[in-house]
């Protein structure tokens, strides 16, 4: 007897079909290991290893000291004879530059408002950042007006909105405006790329010193292999105690 006479005279309701196997649980797991990995990477940069681990970078044998007439062409902030000198080679538009960001924050909150540390900012725009140039431009612009580092600030906190812009003088003189900066000469700074060999200065000084990936941070002539707040506040606690003794 075929299967629908047999359910015409029996009344029986057909059998439910098959349920495809469920995707969900994968899914979940998957998630779930993409978080652990962020919050393990998260707590790789951020934990502060103990100043005397072995396991801090240190400088190189023979290693000579970093070229201090260099800094003119770096932004500079924190006392001139502060102890330990802290120098970030960056691009405003490289995401890891973002992250660090936080990092270089909290040194000039933590240690460069006490006079124990001075922060030198190098700008390396990277060729394939079509906007990482004129962000530089824009922070030097703003500190014309002193406000290059609450300009600094901004466009790190803001990276993810002007990065793909094809506007971006629009965008960071809106943010000059937030500020309360002049628009008008920002502006004309802008367009008239008033600060342009500046950059390009900055530049050089990375060529020279063979810097060519960002963010790279020195804590006087030691670089950093994780940058982030743990090895860089470790790094800074390690060489302060050696100034102290």
């Amino acid at each position: 007897m075929g299967e629908a006479k047999r359910r015409k005279q029996t009344g029986a309701p057909p059998p439910p079909p098959p349920k495809a196997s469920s995707r969900k649980p994968l899914v979940i797991g998957v998630s779930v290991l993409v978080l652990a990995a962020i919050v393990l990477g998260v707590f790789f940069l951020t934990a502060s290893p103990k100043p005397t681990s072995d396991a801090l970078p240190v400088a190189a044998p023979n290693a000579e000291a970093f070229p201090a007439e260099l800094d003119q062409y770096g932004v500079s902030v924190g006392a001139e004879d502060a102890p330990v000198v802290v120098r970030e080679f960056a691009d405003f538009q490289c995401p890891a530059c973002g992250m660090f960001a936080e990092a270089s924050k909290r040194l000039k909150q933590e240690y460069v408002e006490a006079g124990q540390v001075r922060f030198v900012y190098f700008d390396l725009p990277l060729r394939q950042h079509q906007n990482a140039f004129p962000a530089a431009q824009a922070a030097r612009c703003a500190g014309d007006q002193g406000a290059y580092w609450k300009m600094h600030e901004r466009l790190y906190d803001s990276q993810y909105e002007w990065s793909g812009s094809n506007d971006p003088i629009a965008t960071f003189t809106r943010y000059g405006n937030d500020l309360g900066l002049e628009e008008r000469r920002f502006r004309l700074c802008m367009t008239s790329e008033l600060h342009r060999e500046a950059v390009e200065e900055s530049r050089r000084v990375a060529m020279r010193l063979q810097v060519t990936s960002t963010p790279t941070v020195l804590v006087d002539n030691i670089r950093l292999t994780r940058p982030g707040w743990g090895q860089l506040s470790a790094l800074v606690k390690r060489e302060l105690s050696s100034t102290n003794k």
